[in-house]
């Protein structure tokens, strides 16, 4: 399996939390070939691997940041609100998909610098004061689209030099790659139950992950997502290097037998990672996925990313394949035994 074009696949679908049907069914897809796959009410895909002894949980989130249609205006602009964490900073003059009874091409608008009054510019528009051009009238437009539509970026994958890769949604079907690359890896050699779940809504309050978690009836879990890479203007102690290879979560909230053992394997393996130290809750799917029922083993995984919540993040192919590696090895050498 290609990580490249799998990442491409993943990452051009359409899945804006709470309709995350276009990126669920490619995902539903691929899985397919390794579990027996479901969605539940929620819309979460699932698959199950059967098999004997310890269950456990692989989790990524499908869903992707963007924006959702609130009114028309009278002169055509769409107005919209925020569906997860976007920044309002990088919108301006942004390429837009607004999916409508068809796909429609827009743009956010930009004031020119000319026209700035003083103080203007000092500070990112509020949502509030955000349009986006359809070139189509109020009456048009209403044609078309109906508040509650979703929008994306509409900005295309690139490969980078070397081994860099950028597109919107990184964040986090390179999770989702990651787990997939991993079962091709390992899928004949499991022995141990093991349920994949890609949760949707993680963007907007990690809800997926709570009620599959909950539904799998797993004993340990290992959540797969996006951590920070280094860049200009990012605190170092914060952030990993592009191509340091995956993250091992480190923090209060997470099982630290686990994260000991996932560190000591990536050694033993010689595969290249780096710890991730976290003094709290991870802002991840794995903060609501070990409290769940009487409480799971969690351990946390990230790939490094830079750019989190544009259009641009940018993602060191290499850094998904260590992270698959030591999914594989996890659950081929160490899943599912007795712990103390």
């Amino acid at each position: 399996m290609n990580t490249q074009e799998l990442l491409e696949k993943l990452c051009t679908a359409q899945g804006v939390s709470g309709m995350e049907d276009g990126a669920a069914q490619i995902a539903a897809g691929l899985l397919s070939r390794y579990a027996q796959v479901h969605r539940d009410a929620l819309g979460n895909v699932t698959g199950s691997i059967p098999g004997a002894g310890r269950h456990i949980l692989l989790d990524a989130h499908i869903d992707q940041i963007g924006l959702i249609v609130t009114d028309i205006d009278e002169s055509g602009f769409l107005r919209v609100d925020h569906c997860g964490g976007i920044d309002p900073r990088i919108l301006g003059g942004q390429d837009v998909v607004v999916w409508g009874r068809e796909p429609l091409k827009g743009t956010v608008c930009s004031t020119p610098p000319h026209l700035l009054r003083d103080g203007d510019g000092k500070q990112a528009a509020g949502f509030e004061d955000i349009g986006i051009d359809i070139g189509l009238t109020r009456e048009e437009a209403s044609r078309l689209i109906t508040r509650g539509d979703r929008i994306t970026f509409d900005v295309p994958p690139a490969k980078l030099l070397g081994t860099r890769f950028s597109a919107p949604a990184i964040d986090d079907r390179a999770g989702v790659a990651a787990i997939l690359l991993a079962l091709d890896k390992c899928s004949k050699h499991l022995k141990n139950p093991v349920t994949v779940v890609f949760a949707v809504q993680e963007e907007v309050g990690t809800r997926g992950a709570a009620t599959a978690a909950y539904a799998s009836g797993a004993e340990e879990a290992i959540a797969v997502d996006v951590s920070f890479a280094m860049s200009p203007g990012c605190p170092e102690r914060k952030c990993a290097k592009l191509g340091s290879g995956v993250m091992i979560g480190i923090s209060p909230t997470l099982s630290a037998s686990l994260s000991d053992e996932l560190t000591t394997l990536a050694e033993r393996k010689s595969i290249p990672h780096t710890l991730e130290i976290m003094g709290g809750e991870t802002g991840t799917d794995a903060d609501v996925i070990d409290v769940t029922r009487g409480g799971i083993r969690m351990g946390l995984l990230s790939i490094p990313q830079r750019y989190m919540h544009t259009p641009v993040e940018v993602v060191d192919l290499r850094d998904i394949e260590s992270t698959a590696e030591l999914i594989a090895a996890y659950l081929t050498e160490l899943g599912g035994n007795d712990h103390a």
